[in-house]
């Protein structure tokens, strides 16, 4: 008995081993930088079993900031990081072995907002010298942008305003909703949820001002590229599928496919972000990250101060798997 028994297990361990390489589906971890509509159409690749379509078991992780998302990348803690594309040039200045490539764009511009205490007739942006403004923290994309879109409107942020860039990025809300400042950089739904509550009001868009850059992008290890490409390609094909899923149906079905990930957000507030920020031009519409916004993002970064030194879009940037699912 205890023989066949041996047999029987071994026969249930081989036969399931061999179930999960014919018709199993394969795991991908993602760790995103945070949890936002501003990256709506990797909610809905998921919701809408797009990636599942691929064959492929999307496991989602925030791991709440650029410096966190790129250690669990680089740990390999995470097979393909959601994160804004400057963290790639950071890593490879400090002579990483093996970089970190961006593969696929998610979003093409800035998604905050320039949220003003006192609601403003015929906003000029010239109004805010003089004024103390609450920016995002240093080194960060928003942060630059920010710099970068008031210096574009001859703003010197550090003499032309009272600048504040002390405050963590979580507690940035709640530090203007306290009473501090006059004007406040914020991303959606903060901004929308404060013009309904009579805190702030949104006034201009730092993404309409500053042009197209690879704001966020999903980035992998180039030995994870080399070794997965069949796995990469699906994954892309899945977002793009996405991409164009949430370009052309109406914001409220958006809405609808991404609420379980925002339980806390109004349905409504969600659709009106999401219109939001496809009417800018926010989302991606395709994968395929272009030079000219490449170029962008370091003129950015450049002006900014944060570029340690300029890098070649062709050593940072794989387009191969985004050509492939046009």
């Amino acid at each position: 008995m205890k023989r066949y028994s041996i047999l029987a297990v071994a026969f249930l361990l081989t036969f399931s081993i061999t179930a999960c390489s014919w018709g199993g589906s394969e795991k991908v971890r993602v760790a995103e930088v945070t949890r936002s509509i501003f990256y709506a159409p990797q909610y809905v690749a998921i919701s809408e079993g797009f990636f599942e379509d691929e064959g492929l078991d999307v496991e989602l992780t925030t791991t709440w900031g650029g410096d966190q998302t790129m250690t669990a990348l680089l740990s390999g803690g995470a097979d393909i990081a959601l994160v804004g594309a400057e963290t790639s040039i950071y890593v490879y200045a400090q002579g990483a072995n093996d970089p970190a490539i961006s593969f696929a764009q998610l979003t093409r511009t800035d998604g905050t907002f320039l949220v003003s205490r006192e609601k403003t007739e015929d906003f000029e942006w010239e109004d805010m010298k003089g004024s103390t403004f609450l920016g995002q923290r240093r080194g960060g994309m928003p942060q630059m942008v920010g710099e970068y879109v008031l210096k574009q409107h001859d703003i010197d942020p550090r003499r032309d305003l009272n600048l504040i860039q002390n405050i963590d990025f979580g507690n940035i809300a709640s530090a203007f909703a306290s009473g501090t400042g006059d004007y406040v950089q914020l991303f959606e739904p903060q901004a929308t949820l404060f013009e309904q509550e009579g805190i702030g009001h949104i006034i201009d868009s730092f993404g309409t001002e500053s042009g197209e850059v690879p704001y966020t992008v999903f980035m992998a290890k180039e030995s994870y590229l080399d070794n997965n490409d069949e796995t990469v390609e699906a994954f892309t094909r899945a977002l793009a599928r996405a991409q164009a899923w949430v370009h052309e149906q109406p914001a409220a079905v958006v809405a609808e496919s991404i609420a379980d990930f925002f339980e806390d957000t109004p349905l409504d507030v969600i659709e009106s972000v999401v219109e939001r920020y496809r009417s800018q031009g926010s989302y991606a519409p395709a994968p395929k990250l272009n030079e000219e916004a490449w170029e962008r993002l370091q003129d950015i970064m450049d002006e900014a101060g944060e570029l340690p030194r300029r890098i070649d879009y062709d050593t940072l940037v794989n387009t191969d798997f985004a050509d492939r699912v046009e």
